[in-house]
C-alpha cells in the first residue's frame, strides 16, 4: 500500500473541502481531517498539509462574490483570508495537540534553484520540530504571471522539492474514472496509472467549482510533475470524513505511479518546471548531439523565441516544433539572437566579452 509505506506525504486540501456552495464553514469536516492527521503522526510520517480557501474565507468574511472580484482586490480578501484560514486551522488541530506552521509561497520560490532549497530546509526543520507545515499561495502578492494558478500543480511542486514519496489530492469524486460518473452511471473508477497517455488526457475533463480553480485536468499536470519526480499521487474523494482514513482502510481512489527516474534532484527541479521562459528551435545536427548527451551549442541554434535572461528554464524543440529537452539557458535570449548559427570560437567577437561555450550545459538539461 503506497500511503502506507510513504515516509512524507502531502495532502491538498480544496476551497470547497473548507467551505460549502451557501458559505457555511465545514468545521465538522474538518474536525474529522485532523484526526487523520493525528493519526499520520502517530504512524511517524512527515505531514504537508497544502490547502486551498484564503480567498474563499476572505470573501465570507467581507460578505463578497468570488466571481465578481478582480484581481487586485481578491489579493486584499487573500490577506484578509490568510487569518481566517490559519485561526479555523488553529482552533481545530490546536484540539488535537497537532503544532502548526504556516508557509507562503509564490511560482519564484520553486522555480528559483536556491529559494527551493531554502524551502527544503525549512521543510525538514519543521518537521524535526514535530510540526505541520500548511502551503498556502502567497495570493496577496501573487499576480496573473507569478501564480501557480491553482493549488493542484503548487502540492505537486511542495511534493517535488520536499521530496515526498506520496501526494494525495482530495477532491470532490473518488478518482479519475473512465467516464463522467456524474453523468454516466457506467463510469468505472481507474485504479491504477503508469502511463498519462492520449486517452487518460481526454478522460480530464474540466470542472470548476465556486471556490475553486481548478479541475481533473489541473490534477493529471500535477500527476505528471509526481511521476517523474518519483513520487506516488492519489486522487481521492475528500468530501467524506476521515478521508485518509478511507484510502488506508479502502483504497478507493485513482493512485499513479512513479516512473523510474534515476535523475538527481537538480534534473528533477529543471524537468519539473511549469514556467519555461522561453523556447530554442534547434537543427537536425544539434539534436543528434544532445540524443548522444552533448551540450546545446549556438552553431546548431536556428531561432529564439520568448524573452529571458541567464539561468531561466527554457524549452528546446526540433525542427518540427516537438519539444524534446529542458534546461537553463547559459545567455539571454539577446544574446542567443546574435550568436545563434554560430560557432563558438566566435561567440566572444560576437558578444565583445569572454563567456560559455555552451548555450546549455548538458549537467543543465533534461530530456523529456
Amino acid at each position: 500500500m503506497y500511503l502506507k509505506d510513504s515516509k512524507t506525504i502531502v495532502v491538498k486540501i480544496g476551497s470547497s473541502l473548507l467551505i460549502n456552495d451557501k458559505k457555511i464553514i465545514r468545521d465538522k469536516w474538518l474536525s474529522e481531517f485532523s484526526k487523520d492527521v493525528k493519526k499520520l503522526q502517530r504512524l511517524k510520517k512527515n505531514l504537508i498539509i497544502v490547502s486551498s480557501g484564503a480567498i474563499a474565507l476572505g470573501c465570507k468574511k467581507l460578505k463578497l462574490n468570488k466571481k465578481n472580484l478582480k484581481l487586485d482586490k481578491s489579493q486584499a480578501v487573500a490577506s484578509v483570508g490568510q487569518i481566517e484560514l490559519m485561526n479555523l486551522f488553529k482552533k481545530t488541530f490546536g484540539s488535537k495537540k497537532i503544532n502548526l506552521s504556516q508557509i507562503l509561497l509564490t511560482l519564484e520560490d520553486t522555480e528559483q534553484r536556491r529559494r527551493a532549497i531554502n524551502a527544503k530546509r525549512t521543510f525538514e526543520n519543521l518537521f524535526n520540530l514535530g510540526f505541520v507545515p500548511v502551503v498556502n499561495e502567497n495570493d496577496s502578492i501573487a499576480t496573473t504571471e507569478i501564480k501557480y494558478g491553482d493549488n493542484d500543480r503548487l502540492a505537486s511542486r511542495v511534493a517535488q522539492i520536499s521530496g515526498a514519496d506520496c501526494l494525495i489530492l482530495l477532491s470532490d469524486v473518488n478518482g479519475l474514472y473512465s467516464k463522467n460518473p456524474k453523468i454516466d452511471k457506467n463510469a468505472k473508477l481507474i485504479k491504477e496509472i503508469k502511463n498519462i497517455d492520449e486517452k487518460i488526457e481526454q478522460i480530464a475533463t474540466r470542472s470548476i467549482g465556486e471556490h475553486g480553480t481548478g479541475g481533473m485536468k489541473t490534477k493529471i499536470d500535477a500527476a505528471k510533475i509526481c511521476q517523474i519526480s518519483g513520487c506516488h499521487m492519489a486522487i481521492a474523494n475528500g468530501l467524506i470524513n476521515r478521508p485518509i482514513q478511507n484510502i488506508l482502510d479502502n483504497n478507493l481512489c485513482t493512485w499513479f505511479l512513479p516512473k523510474i527516474s534515476k535523475l538527481d534532484a537538480r534534473k528533477k527541479w529543471i524537468i519539473s518546471s511549469i514556467s519555461p521562459k522561453g523556447q530554442l528551435i534547434i537543427d537536425d545536427g544539434a539534436l543528434n548531439a544532445l540524443k548522444n548527451g552533448k551540450s546545446l551549442l549556438a552553431a546548431g541554434i536556428k531561432e529564439v523565441k520568448g524573452q529571458f535572461n541567464k539561468g531561466d528554464h527554457i524549452k528546446i524543440l526540433d525542427k518540427n516544433m516537438v519539444e524534446f529537452a529542458r534546461g537553463l539557458s547559459s545567455f539571454t535570449s539577446d544574446e542567443i539572437s546574435i550568436i545563434k548559427g554560430k560557432h563558438s570560437n566566435k561567440i566572444s567577437n560576437l558578444l565583445g566579452y569572454i563567456s560559455k561555450s555552451e548555450v546549455i550545459h548538458k549537467d543543465d538539461m533534461v530530456k523529456v
